[in-house]
């Protein structure tokens, strides 16, 4: 009888571990939807995906500011080296049946058929491929706001992985992984999470308490999906995955992630110079850039008009130069962030980075 070895299922691949360690440094709070990723992921690096669909069909629920679409950003920047591989509909622009000529381009003999190019043609999905990654991420953003034109070219794509263009071209998506994002439920989600929500919120130490939040709603997100789309659509989703409202913690990290990125445009325009980030700028940033109804949402902009846009200034007239190190900070009553020069060359380097 042949000596039998225990084996680990739950280990991944080194390229699914890569992509894991690389979508938790770029997406906070949102674990589920990063296993849900890596997993299928992993199963098409072994070869074992179900032949004649694409890689994954995704859809993400969820409260506006919670990161949907910026994990969806975060895989091509993992997989592809840019979040502008994203191929992106934005389905409120297909509310109605004649625009989608605008995805698969008009048949011959309709006025403008040589003019109208397929939004959703092989050269387009193909475009961000590399030696090694052959994949396309196409993501459907609203995708409740969809025509009934453009549900049943979903339901095409999703259950066969192939798409019929106006002038009977095939586009395969057997390369692809699909995501889909809705606001459906959100308003509901958000009310029964609201207690862990806000920067003075207190912490909730009772795990169960915390896992029986999570499980009402993600009930509550599916349920409203359950509502919404059709028997037909919902069977052809590999995983839903409802996200959660973001806390102040991980509101917090997000901060963190989104100055490092600043420290990083700065390096590589050639400009060499540090920030220092106080507590009390970063209060600002997330007070302004962050609240319960929008999450995340607006960081990035208060990032830009409260700290990019100042240092911009302070480069073009000369008042920040290379090597030197920035201190911002903020001052009750002010009307933004307070900069000051505070050393420079090779004493830059040894306060260089964001303080904690």
């Amino acid at each position: 009888m042949p000596r039998l070895s225990l084996l680990d299922p739950t280990r991944t691949g080194k390229h699914a571990q890569e992509l894991e360690d690389k979508l938790r440094g770029l997406v906070i709070g949102q674990d589920e939807a990063i296993r849900e990723i890596v997993s299928v992921y992993q199963t098409h690096v072994a070869g074992l995906c179900t032949s004649g669909r694409p890689i994954g069909n995704f859809l993400f629920l969820g409260p506006t500011g919670s990161g949907k679409t910026r994990i969806v950003e975060a895989t091509a920047e993992a997989l592809l080296k840019t979040s502008q591989a994203v191929i992106k509909i934005d389905c409120a622009e297909f509310q109605h049946s004649h625009e989608i000529a605008k995805l698969i381009g008009s048949p011959p003999g309709y006025l403008g058929h040589r003019e109208t190019r397929a939004l959703l043609s092989q050269e387009t999905l193909n475009q961000h491929h590399t030696d090694k990654i052959k994949i396309s991420l196409v993501l459907f953003d609203e995708i409740e706001k969809a025509s009934d034109a453009l549900w049943n070219l979903l339901l095409g794509i999703l259950d066969k992985g192939v798409l019929t263009l106006g002038d009977n071209r095939r586009v395969d998506f057997s390369s692809a992984m699909i995501f889909m994002t809705s606001n459906l439920g959100a308003s509901e989600i958000s009310s029964v999470s609201a207690p862990k929500l806000g920067f003075h919120a207190p912490r909730l130490a009772d795990d169960a308490f915390k896992e029986e939040l999570d499980t009402r709603m993600a009930r509550i997100g599916v349920d409203a999906a359950r509502r919404k789309f059709t028997p037909e659509f919902m069977n052809r989703l590999d995983k839903v995955v409802v996200f959660k409202p973001l806390g102040s913690d991980e509101l917090n990290r997000i901060v963190d992630i989104e100055l490092g990125m600043v420290q990083e445009r700065i390096q590589s325009a050639g400009k060499s110079f540090f920030i220092t980030v106080t507590d009390s700028a970063r209060a600002l940033l997330l007070t302004e850039g962050t609240d319960l109804r929008y999450g995340a949402r607006h960081l990035k902009r208060a990032i830009e008009r409260l700290l990019v846009q100042p240092l911009a200034n302070l480069v073009a007239s000369g008042q920040i130069r290379r090597g030197d190190a920035i201190r911002v900070s903020y001052r009750e009553g002010t009307a933004g962030l307070t900069f000051f020069y505070e050393a420079h060359e090779q004493e830059a380097w040894g306060v260089a980075g964001l303080a904690a």
